[in-house]
Parts: structure tokens; C-alpha cells; sequence
């Protein structure tokens, strides 16, 4: 049985960018390094008023965020000069570390035709020693990314290790990410040798110990379980999970393991210590006006991606 059932709730990035968020969750904050998880989309928007969409510029510290699309595209660009276009089955893994800002924007208008674009972005917190790494940058191509067919099944590894498959995206601590698609009737295991492990239902439903589970929720079990599920129907779900870190505290997109390492970012963006993108620097997100202290749980005011 799962330890925990994480339904999903609504939250807004931007006008029109409506997502779905998982964590961090006032129950269960963490699931391994996994401190935040998003799905946005499938979007429908007009395009004349795609540009609201955009997530303007903004800061990071402590962690590492990871973006994976379904469909579409998105431009990043970031302080350190990276200008990215992501695509379907790509990864952009951004380590902001010591703190870094980047944007994201909508510039294709064929992007939300048909409602094409969907994307989930989680963000992995870093151990206590590669917290204020130096920032850095990295896209990966599906090409990069191993794939596994079997019957009913197909899964793409996106980072760490599992099921015997592995790829040379950088982490830093013991962890897994997968995007598995099934058919109906198909039955699959969770990859052992892991503390904490998780499925988000990101399309369809499946069934574990007798139970139903749908689009919008996560399971989350512990090392101990191993669950068999059973695709009900056609499904696209996310794996991931890995080993704990400690607790960490977060505030907006601030994560770290001391509060006030979280207060010097808060300063840091507000006083314009942390630079932007020098392509996508006329506007910036300004820091909420918001005098809660940072938390070990779910945080004030909404993180951005």
C-alpha cells in the first residue's frame, strides 16, 4: 500500500499558465530529493495573447531544476548566457547552486496549437555540500536519454538509474526519473534499492492492491513495499525517488538547508545581487512582499518554475 496519496493541486505561473502541483505537499514535502513538481498543460490559449504566459525572469538557490516536455516548446535563457529551446524529450537540467535567475518563454505560436503543449518540471535539492555550487547548464538530447520497450510498456530514463538503465546526465546524489507510457492491462514494479519512490499519474489511470489511482495524483511508497500496478487503460506516468537529503527549507524559489541562507537570497534579489539574463533582462519577477519565514513545509507565497 502506498504511504501516501498526493493529489494535485491548482496553481498559476503566469496568465493562461495554469499547472497542476504535486510538491511539495503539507503531508509529504519530499520524495528523495524531489522538492517540487509540476504539470502544466496540456495548454489552450490563444496565441494572440501567448506572451502572458511567459514566466519572466527570476531567481533560484540550492537545487536543481529539471524541465521535461510532453509536447511544444519553451526558450530559456538564463545569468549565465544560455539561450535553450527545449523540445519534446529533451532534458534542460539547470543547477542554480549559489543562485542563478532564468526565464521562460512561449515564442512559437504553432506551440499551443491543439493544445500541444504539456510539460512537468521538478526541482531535485542538492546536498548540503553542493548547495552553493557554481551555477551551470546543461540540455540533453533524447538521443542521450536510454529507452526501454518491452510488452506494453516504453520508458525513457531521464536521470540516475534504474531497471539497468543509466545515461550520463550530471546529479548529485542517489536518485531515478522516468517517463514510462503504458497500454491497458499492462502490469510494471517500482525500481528497488531506492529509500523513497514515487508515481505521479500524469495521463490515464492504474490500479494498485485493488485500488484506482488517476491523472493528478502521486504515490508515493516506501523502500519496504514492493507494489505490483496494473494499467487500467492507456497511461503515461512519471517515476522518481531516491534517497532522502534532511530536511530543507524553502521559500518562493529559494531551497536550502539553513534559514538564513534563504533571508541573504531574499536580500541578495531584492538589492539586484543576482543577475539576470543579459538577453531577457528589460523585466524581472520582484521579490513577494511576503514577511513569512522560511518553512520546512508547503511554502508562501507560490514557487515559480
Amino acid at each position: 500500500m502506498p504511504e501516501i496519496i498526493i493529489e494535485a493541486r491548482q496553481a498559476s505561473l503566469s496568465t493562461g499558465l495554469n499547472v497542476r502541483r504535486i510538491l511539495p505537499f503539507r503531508l509529504r514535502r519530499m520524495v528523495g530529493p524531489f522538492i517540487f513538481m509540476d504539470h502544466a498543460g496540456p495548454v489552450s490559449i490563444q496565441p494572440a495573447v501567448m506572451s502572458a504566459m511567459d514566466v519572466l525572469p527570476h531567481p533560484h538557490i540550492g537545487l536543481s531544476t529539471v524541465s521535461y516536455l510532453f509536447g511544444g516548446q519553451v526558450t530559456h535563457r538564463d545569468s549565465l548566457g544560455v539561450e535553450q529551446i527545449i523540445r519534446p524529450g529533451e532534458v534542460n537540467w539547470m543547477t542554480a547552486g549559489s543562485g542563478i535567475s532564468h526565464s521562460e518563454r512561449f515564442e512559437a505560436p504553432d506551440t499551443l496549437a491543439g493544445g500541444r503543449l504539456e510539460m512537468i518540471q521538478t526541482w531535485v535539492a542538492l546536498p548540503e555540500k553542493d548547495e552553493e555550487a557554481v551555477p551551470s547548464f546543461n540540455n540533453y538530447k533524447p538521443e542521450e536519454l536510454p529507452i526501454f520497450t518491452d510488452k506494453g510498456i516504453w520508458m525513457r530514463l531521464i536521470a540516475g538509474s534504474a531497471y539497468g538503465l543509466k545515461n550520463e546526465v550530471k546529479i548529485n546524489s542517489p536518485m531515478f526519473y522516468l517517463h514510462v507510457n503504458l497500454k491497458p492491462q499492462t502490469r510494471f514494479s517500482l525500481p528497488d534499492g531506492f529509500s523513497e519512490r514515487g508515481v505521479y499519474v500524469a495521463k490515464g489511470n492504474i490500479e494498485s492492491s485493488g485500488r484506482t489511482y488517476t491523472t493528478g495524483q502521486m504515490l508515493v511508497f516506501a523502500k519496504s513495499e514492493q507494489p505490483v500496478l496494473l494499467a487500467k487503460e492507456a497511461a503515461t506516468v512519471m517515476l522518481l525517488g531516491g534517497e532522502p537529503l534532511g530536511e530543507r527549507f524553502i521559500w518562493w524559489n529559494f531551497v536550502s538547508s539553513r534559514k538564513e541562507r534563504i533571508e541573504q537570497a531574499k536580500a541578495d534579489w531584492k538589492e539586484g545581487r543576482i543577475k539576470l539574463p543579459p538577453a531577457d533582462n528589460k523585466e524581472f519577477i520582484p521579490l513577494p512582499e511576503n514577511r513569512l519565514k522560511p518553512v520546512s513545509s508547503a511554502p508562501p507565497p507560490e514557487p515559480l518554475s
